[in-house]
């Protein structure tokens, strides 16, 4: 089923416009991406590892692995492209069924699990033209972009021609607190550009020469309400004065050819139509971005657990270690029922979360907690899942020859790469307290004390307690 070509998009498209995809429809295309997964993704595994490898040690000119290319081709034309762009943003932006899309949140999660399960975790979601950080863009020019910024970037990103990176994290504070993000963004009236000046780091996809476009959050104004002086602006990759610093390495590993840069802008001009739904508003930008996009890492996490958890089992059957076979010891059985435990627990997590998203959007107060519960718990519990499939490998676990490392790796990395954790039980415990002031529970007092007291000092005992007290007293 050849995607169609989209040339123009109708920015006053409604919900109404693009129906969700039936049970059927969707049972069939989650069939079908098995099948690409099966005899094109896990196959095809090392051939993308070695390739990265060699592209990222030729030269500091990074473009896509060969295989990464064919299976784009491939995963394009069956129809496997852009899972991810939920119905509704998929109808704000006016595509209606062209170039993929028009799954529900909940839908995707299985999609996405599924995609997860290979190893690097994004390489299927890269052939599928669903990884970060182009879907979270993706969805932001969707939902905010202007007519003209959508046709200039959100067509050919939906096509996959291009790629593109988010500029937010500064090496000098701490970006945790996105109040703390100050790269300046002036004014220049008399020509009508912004000019920027500053560092950025970590800003993944920004190495790769498929990477055509930027979205920055800099600071416009340092005055006024604290949540109103960050912009968004859209930086063009090949404006003058940005200086790709250096490739950030996450335990040794480049990443390339997709990479985490560190980019440092000197006096780099955008005209002023390059800002996002406008000044001031970029915060009011990242709450909408920090729906979706922000759990697909953790819906992957969850297939790369499920990929994990079967490596584990299979060497517990095959080996043995003092008179039996590793899968009878008790303590084995334990991790395996653990592992299964946790990542049930992840997926009820995801999917009750997608499905808040689907019903109440993500500017609900609810669906924003589970949106925070969901990007604090999982990773650090696939962490732990990964952990004990390690343990059970041996020093084989911590090899070239499973996916393990790289699991692991990844997991530990999302908990700092989409906010720290605490960040994230921050923001949940808050909107818990706010939540609990129009509980019924709430209005329920504590219970009341006795009127009647225990024993006072002065009150005299019975001369038979006396006698006990004395007799027990002579040891």
């Amino acid at each position: 089923r050849p995607q169609q070509r989209l040339d123009s998009l109708d920015h006053d498209t409604t919900m109404a416009a693009l129906r969700p995809k039936t049970e059927a429809e969707f049972e069939e295309i989650k069939a079908l991406l098995w099948t690409f997964m099966k005899e094109d993704i896990y196959p095809n595994e090392q051939v993308y590892a070695q390739q990265c490898k060699e592209i990222g040690h030729r030269s500091n000119e990074w473009v896509w692995p060969l295989i990464l290319v064919e299976l784009k081709r491939k995963a394009k034309s069956l129809g496997l492209w852009n899972l991810f762009l939920p119905v509704d943003s998929a109808a704000a932006a006016g595509i209606h069924g062209a170039l993929g899309g028009g799954y529900t949140n909940r839908q995707y999660g299985e999609l996405c699990e599924i995609l997860g399960t290979s190893s690097h975790m994004e390489f299927a979601a890269q052939a599928t033209n669903c990884t970060s950080p182009d879907t979270g863009n993706m969805e932001v020019l969707a939902r905010y972009g202007s007519p003209a910024q959508r046709a200039a970037w959100l067509v050919p990103l939906l096509e996959g021609s291009i790629r593109s990176c988010f500029a937010m994290t500064e090496p000098g504070v701490a970006s945790s607190d996105a109040t703390n993000i100050g790269i300046s963004i002036a004014r220049d009236e008399r020509r009508g550009e912004y000019i920027i000046n500053g560092s950025k780091w970590w800003i993944t996809g920004a190495g790769s020469l498929h990477c055509k476009i930027m979205i920055l959050m800099g600071k416009t104004r340092t005055d006024g309400p604290v949540h109103a002086q960050q912009s968004q602006i859209l930086v063009p990759m090949d404006t003058p004065g940005i200086t790709l610093v250096r490739p950030m390495e996450a335990f040794g590993d480049d990443d390339a050819p997709k990479g985490h840069m560190e980019i440092l802008f000197e006096d780099v001009r955008v005209p002023f139509e390059n800002v996002l739904l406008g000044e001031g508003r970029g915060f009011e930008i990242s709450q909408g971005r920090l729906g979706p996009g922000r759990i697909h890492h953790c819906m992957r996490l969850i297939g790369n657990a499920e990929r994990c958890l079967s490596h584990m089992i299979r060497r517990v059957q095959e080996r043995s270690a003092f008179g039996k076979q590793l899968s009878k010891f008790d303590s084995i059985l334990q991790d395996i029922a653990r592992c299964r435990c946790e990542i049930e627990m992840c997926r009820l997590l995801v999917y009750k979360a997608a499905d808040m998203m689907d019903a109440h959007g993500n500017g609900d107060g609810r669906t924003r907690q589970f949106l925070s519960l969901v990007k604090a718990h999982v990773p650090m519990a696939v962490q732990t899942v990964v952990d004990r499939c390690i343990q059970a490998h041996g020093a084989m676990g911590l090899s070239q020859d499973t996916p393990l490392m790289s699991a692991f790796a990844g997991a530990r990395a999302l908990r700092l790469a989409d906010g720290p954790d605490e960040v994230h039980w921050r923001t949940a415990a808050r909107l818990e307290i706010g939540m609990q002031r129009q509980s019924p529970l709430n209005e329920i007092p504590y219970y009341k004390k006795p009127s009647t007291v225990f024993r006072k000092s002065t009150d005299p005992i019975s001369t038979e307690m006396n006698r006990l007290v004395a007799e027990y007293s002579k040891l």
